[in-house]
């Protein structure tokens, strides 16, 4: 059975950087055309749509902020006529007002072409049968997964979010072999099949799963629990068209963004200057056709580094390590500024632990002293008369690594909370007494 392609009819760097120039010309003229907001913002910076003459020209342009899309709700950057809008996506508005987008048609078009090429990427074909397990409705996740299945032709099962007994009858009772949520979720629905000891009706072979960071030890935990399945990592965000624009390649050592829809910078987020090749930054991304609320220089806030070079894969397309965290959820802690996932990747180097913990963090009123509590879970079936052991361990790796003393509890494998949705380990009491 021949099966479409949706990766790009080009074949090297040459013909992409060609691509990206024509791209970023019309992005900038149609966004100084189209909206009052970027035509303001690009003549404060000198800037004409005449000025573009190469890619390096991009850092000419101004960055575009998450503030800006909220200071200009409820149709921020909008570059075309409202009849042009035909659909609009928010994101869950956790830090003020949501961040809503508007959608050509065109734009939905281009949105499920790249969501079918993470789906060829990730090896998936018309007779697989694809378990939907993210939201629906305003938010873009849903529509996103269950299109881009569609212009596959793989079969669409949209369970959707929750409701774990529905997702377990509709895996044995239709047998789907692609399983697509947050890692929380599969990790949620990998330890049901296992304690309901059903892992035989089973059929999930692929788990494409984004929204979050997951450590080593949760995507080896998920595999193991699903029988051997494949992991993939999805990225995405509601204001770059949604999940979808890029994905972890069969090899598993990177994500292969769509050079050929956005560019992707890396700056410092403290000096805004971009950095070399290899080096940790926050994503910064510029559309290259996207219509009605396009992008120039939008800071995400995500934390990765551009991988040069060629891909074991075979693929030409540019590639980005897995999301590292967010330049504005860094912990200070005793002077030092810590990502969560730099802990996620000290707890997974070191054996007997499982892959949930939460981290705890205090100040004393007396001394002003910040203080840091790990739990975290012992791996199923490890001895509890390790505890003392694993204890010293995890205080002398988070010593070592990170130059910070901490206190460390070890607690029952599945004794954390599961969730259907995201994980939330950080529990900051310095600033507030919610979750952060």
């Amino acid at each position: 059975m021949h099966q479409k392609s949706f990766m790009p009819a080009f074949t090297d760097e040459q013909a992409l950087a060609e691509h990206q120039l024509k791209g970023l010309k019309w992005t900038v003229r149609h966004a100084f055309e189209g909206s009052a907001f970027y035509r303001e913002r690009l003549e404060a910076a000198d800037v004409s749509p005449e000025s573009i003459q190469s890619l390096e020209d991009i850092t000419r342009l101004p960055f575009t902020t998450a503030d800006d899309l909220r200071e200009f709700y409820p149709f921020p950057l909008r570059s075309v006529p409202f009849e042009q809008i035909v659909r609009i996506h928010a994101s869950s508005g956790t830090t003020g007002k949501r961040k809503i987008i508007g959608y050509t048609q065109k734009d939905l078009d281009d949105w499920i072409h790249f969501f079918a090429r993470c789906y060829e990427m990730a090896g998936v074909t018309p007779l697989d049968r694809v378990q939907i397990a993210v939201g629906y409705g305003i938010w873009t996740a849903g529509m996103g997964f269950q299109l881009g299945c569609e212009k596959i032709g793989a079969m669409a099962v949209p369970v959707g979010p929750g409701n774990v007994d529905m997702h377990l009858q509709f895996m044995q009772d239709v047998r789907s072999t692609v399983f697509c949520s947050t890692a929380s979720m599969a990790l949620l629905m990998a330890e049901e099949i296992h304690r309901r000891g059903i892992a035989d009706k089973i059929s999930i072979n692929k788990i494409i799963y984004g929204s979050e960071r997951s450590s080593r030890s949760m995507r080896r935990k998920i595999s193991e629990l699903f029988g051997g399945a494949e992991l993939f990592d999805i990225t995405g965000l509601t204001e770059l068209y949604g999940p979808g624009t890029g994905i972890e390649c069969p090899d598993h050592d990177c994500i292969h963004y769509w050079g050929d829809y956005y560019i992707l910078e890396v700056i410092d987020p403290a000096t805004l200057q971009p950095v070399p090749d290899g080096e940790w930054g926050e994503m910064v991304v510029t559309t290259l056709c996207k219509e009605a609320a396009p992008l120039i220089r939008y800071r995400t806030r995500d934390i990765t580094r551009i991988i040069p070079g060629p891909c074991t894969c075979g693929s030409f397309l540019p590639r980005h390590s897995r999301i590292k965290g967010r330049s504005d959820d860094t912990i200070k802690y005793r002077g030092v500024n810590i990502y969560p996932s730099t802990i996620d990747t000290i707890l997974s180097a070191i054996p007997g632990l499982g892959s949930e913990y939460q981290m705890h963090l205090t100040r004393d009123e007396d001394s002003g002293k910040d203080f840091m509590m790990l739990k975290i879970e012992r791996g199923e079936g490890v001895d509890a008369g390790r505890t003392a052991e694993l204890v010293h361990e995890i205080g002398y790796q988070v010593k070592k690594q990170l130059l910070v003393s901490i206190q460390a509890e070890l607690v029952d494998y599945g004794a954390l909370p599961r969730t259907e949705r995201k994980s939330q380990r950080v529990f900051d009491s310095r600033i507030t007494d919610e979750i952060v």
